[in-house]
């Protein structure tokens, strides 16, 4: 998993880092189901390339590299796989 979105996007669920996607692996969108439903944001771990296009973007530091995340929120590692069914 290259990217994971952590603890700073619950609640808040700004899809500036959905729009700075270049792969499309941020979900949900806006025009989702699922977007009502879920508290956060979720990087799929598959589709991710690693690009780093979406950490700039996200107005509440919710974005960190696999490597670079949170002794604190190291179980969003999961939560982004799980939301994917991985």
């Amino acid at each position: 998993m290259a990217y994971v979105i952590a603890e700073p996007c619950v609640g808040v669920k700004d899809t500036a880092c959905v729009d700075a996607c270049p792969v499309d692996c941020i979900h949900p969108k806006k025009d989702s189901e699922k977007f009502s439903n879920e508290q956060m944001l979720y990087i799929d771990p598959v589709e991710c390339i690693d690009c780093g296009a979406c950490v700039p973007v996200c107005p509440v530091s919710a974005i960190f590299a696999l490597d670079d995340l949170p002794e604190k929120w190291a179980d969003y590692a999961q939560k982004n796989a799980a939301f994917f069914g991985r």
